[in-house]
């Protein structure tokens, strides 16, 4: 069946007896070289969890900041219960019944939880009786399972915690719809099982969950319906989410074929080029987050390293990188001591980082996409030139890259900050990879991406394993290492529990809560 032919058949598919209670008619969105919504088409019933899947930059997070009052389309309307509504603000939505939580939390970190709660609201007007509020946001948080402590300061919570004072923020304010962005790029497994809990509980109470997303196993796991852009276009429209598999709704987010399985050459590895020998480092908090913690990665290899969030895996790629004071022990790059060195000195001898946090570590955001691809370059012929930058060999530069890397943006003069996550992903590429990297510390570099994105994130780390680079790769998803890596290392509290090169999920899953290897394999 061709793609024109199933998208029919999903649309056509008929709809649950239950009323709309929002229809996004028509839906048009400019930016100054982008349209963001091409005429979408958008109906959400009364008491579903309906999913909204598409790429990153397909529009998808445009659609529903129209629907929360922060944009304003250009053309086309939205129905509220069959009635013609305009907002002009989020003060808007929410009175109507709708919130929105943002991927990008909103919350003062000093501030308790019920005072951030109580933000921006009319009531207390003159005094304000803390106890009273904190009974009532406990209320509110137990009647959803949102189990958060109203006297917590923010920053004392965890990310799963953030979250849920933005959802009881929304719920606290009388939403009836609520609107999720991309609520899991952030969470742990064991935090978006919990999410997924509290979502279903608020549906069954009759609330209505939009959750925009592009992670189709939890599309497949929560949603009642799925609509799917493309973009800016609906390329599917409610389709009921059981029966759907992941293949084809891959198909409809990207327009191809999408392979979640990608084959690697055998390739006899070379020299050690990173070797990581009895390394001690802190945490922020000055507590033990490396002990003693060895490993090697050859030229030709890719080396995942596996473990649940928390146990050294950070400190460990800022500690190679010089952003972290190494305690004890070496770590040498090609046979250089780069250990304790200035990050400058790790660059030089051919490190590439590809940070965790795309937006604060690992680009500047309010500079151009020119600007961010010659961080590494600015100082070297052609772009240098004496001591000025030559910003017509800078722009060619960019826009080979931004041509090679297939980055979707207006011009190269875009700010950072404007591109989706995958597009602003594709820059950090580049740029890491464009200086011909003897090794490249991947630290989960497909979080947050949509599946078109993975695989093209996938095949660059692949090929730089073809051309005889050493990749270290630290991520959280199992699929990913195991169809990725040569080796998998397990990183339990800030040891490495073992190794494995056969990919065995069980003995894995073992080593990341604390097993050793060697116990495994004795059965001790």
């Amino acid at each position: 069946m061709s793609e024109s032919q199933a998208t029919a058949v999903y649309n056509a598919t008929s709809s649950p007896p239950r009323p709309p209670v929002i229809q996004m008619l028509g839906i048009v969105k400019r930016f100054p070289g982008v349209l963001a919504n091409d005429h979408a088409d958008f109906e959400v019933l009364e008491g579903e969890i309906h999913a909204l899947l598409g790429e990153n930059g397909a529009g998808k997070s445009t659609l529903m900041n129209i629907l929360a009052g922060l944009y304003r389309q250009d053309a086309g309307m939205i129905l509220l219960r069959g009635k013609p509504v305009t907002f002009s603000s989020p003060r808007d939505a929410i009175q109507a019944g709708i919130g929105m939580v943002h991927q990008h939390f909103m919350l003062v970190p000093s501030q308790t939880v019920t005072e951030n709660i109580l933000l921006g609201l009319d009531e207390p007007r003159f005094l304000l009786r803390l106890s009273e509020f904190d009974r009532k946001v406990a209320e509110v948080s137990e009647r959803f399972g949102l189990k958060v402590d109203p006297r917590a300061k923010v920053w004392q919570l965890s990310v799963g915690e953030q979250q849920r004072v933005e959802i009881l923020k929304m719920l606290y304010r009388g939403a009836e719809i609520l609107i999720m962005d991309e609520p899991t790029a952030v969470l742990a497994p064991q935090e978006i099982e919990g999410l997924f809990t509290t979502l279903r509980a608020m549906a069954a109470e009759g609330k209505t969950i939009i959750f925009i997303s592009h992670k189709l196993q939890e599309v497949m796991a929560i949603a009642d319906r799925v609509t799917v852009l493309r973009k800016g276009k609906v390329t599917a429209s409610g389709v009921p989410a059981r029966g759907m598999s992941r293949a084809e709704l891959a198909r409809l987010m990207v327009g191809r074929d999408v392979l979640f399985h990608l084959e690697k050459e055998a390739k006899t590895p070379g020299e050690v080029v990173l070797s990581v020998q009895d390394v001690y480092a802190e945490n922020d908090k000055g507590l033990p987050a490396l002990r003693g913690l060895s490993l090697e990665v050859r030229s030709g290899e890719i080396v995942g390293l596996a473990g649940v969030a928390g146990n050294g895996q950070r400190e460990l790629s800022q500690v190679i990188t010089g952003l972290r004071k190494c305690l004890k022990g070496q770590v040498w790059l090609s046979g250089e001591l780069v250990s304790n060195k200035p990050v400058q000195f790790g660059i030089q001898r051919g490190l590439a980082y590809i940070p965790e946090d795309r937006h604060q570590v690992g680009s500047a955001p309010n500079l151009s996409i020119t600007d961010n691809v010659i961080m590494k370059s600015y100082n070297k012929e052609p772009i240098a030139h004496g001591w000025m930058i030559d910003m017509t060999a800078a722009t060619r530069f960019a826009e080979d890259l931004k041509e090679a890397y297939e980055i979707m943006a207006p011009t190269v003069r875009t700010p950072a900050r404007l591109l989706s996550g995958g597009n602003l992903q594709r820059v950090i590429l580049a740029r890491e990879i464009s200086g011909k990297p003897r090794l490249i510390l991947a630290v989960q570099p497909t979080r947050g991406l949509d599946v078109g994105a993975i695989e093209g994130v996938q095949r660059l780390l692949l090929a730089q394993r073809a051309a005889g680079a050493a990749v270290l790769l630290i991520s959280e998803e199992l699929e990913e290492l195991i169809s990725l890596s040569d080796r998998i290392y397990v990183i339990y509290e800030g040891q490495i529990m073992g190794q494995v090169t056969d990919g065995n999920i069980e003995k894995i899953g073992l080593m990341m809560t604390g097993t050793p290897l060697s116990q495994i394999e004795t059965g001790d």
